[in-house]
């Protein structure tokens, strides 16, 4: 029996719904260098913002039992060398939409990336990320208020007609409340989750190991969290979600969809095995077969009964 592995994200088919979380893919050409990206479903470009980013200070990765910390801070070239380098390098290596991952620091710095990116041939959804945990002054600040995550989704939404998924924030009490917030404002879809604040202290220095002091946890560890708050705003609002957070495997994809996300982000596996999404790719229909799956499209939020 043939597996159908096609998902529909606002609109745009993809062959599969396993995309590469932004910040663990760079801009896509230095993994065609490994392998054939486009047997990807799309993925996700490093978080650009209006001027480049040096990022934070070192050391910015830390390990934990069930995953990693990282402490990046957007580093990137800024959103003119992504237009005029990084794009048409990556358009010889992948012939697919990929989201174009956005940030900004005010609402006019988010509407400013958004006017570069969103007119580019390759980009096919706008991802807003309203949830970096990393930056001081901007990023998840956006994403724990409703009225601000509105307000940047109202500003992206205004300057483009390309699908605006926005990013959110695991680290609020109600995600929900943000999500509705954001749907209100004109958002096409919604991803989640973005890492949790956390922290791992040094026992010879008794500091704490990252720099910045804390940092976005990510890994298998937060898979379960993942998958419930998905369940939880796939319920709350009648939008596409783009479902991420410790995915490891064809079976989480399943998982995922099972919940309520429509394509999944694969994000800390890729840093671990370079090939993490091809493989995924690749045993999707083997676990389709497992579970007496046909179509990918029959199952999403079909746990919700």
């Amino acid at each position: 029996m043939v597996r159908y592995t096609h998902v529909t994200l606002c609109g745009v088919e993809l062959d599969n719904p396993v995309i590469p979380a932004s910040g663990c893919f760079g801009y896509g050409y230095e993994f065609a260098e490994l392998y054939d990206i486009n047997c990807l479903g799309s993925f996700s470009c490093k978080g650009t913002t209006l001027a480049p980013r040096f990022g934070n200070p070192s050391p910015r990765i830390a390990e934990y039992t069930g995953g990693m910390l990282n402490a990046v801070g957007l580093q990137n070239p800024g959103a003119d060398a992504v237009v005029a380098e990084e794009l048409p390098r990556l358009a010889k290596v992948f012939r697919k939409p990929i989201l174009a991952n956005i940030s900004g620091f005010s609402l006019e710095e988010y509407r400013a990336v958004a006017e570069k990116l969103a007119p580019c041939p390759q980009v096919g959804w706008l991802e807003v990320n309203i949830s970096c945990p990393n930056v001081h002054g901007g990023g998840m600040s956006f994403g724990t208020d409703p009225r601000q995550a509105a307000a940047v989704t109202a500003a992206v939404r205004a300057v483009t007609d390309k699908p605006v998924l926005v990013k959110l924030s695991p680290n609020v009490t109600d995600i929900t409340a943000i999500a509705r917030a954001c749907a209100d404002a004109g958002a096409d879809g919604l991803s989640l989750i973005n890492t949790l604040l956390g922290m791992r202290i040094d026992l010879r220095r008794r500091r704490p190991i990252l720099a910045n002091g804390t940092g976005g946890m990510s890994g298998p560890g937060v898979f379960p969290l993942a998958l419930r708050m998905v369940w939880q705003v796939s319920q709350a609002v009648d939008l596409p979600v783009v479902g991420m957070g410790g995915v490891s495997s064809a079976e989480d994809v399943i998982e995922m969809l099972l919940a309520g996300a429509t394509a999944v982000q694969v994000g800390a596996a890729n840093l671990a095995d370079p090939y993490a999404c091809r493989d995924i790719v690749a045993a999707l229909p083997v676990a389709m077969e497992r579970y007496g799956i046909e179509s990918l499209r029959d199952i999403i939020g079909g746990a919700h009964g």
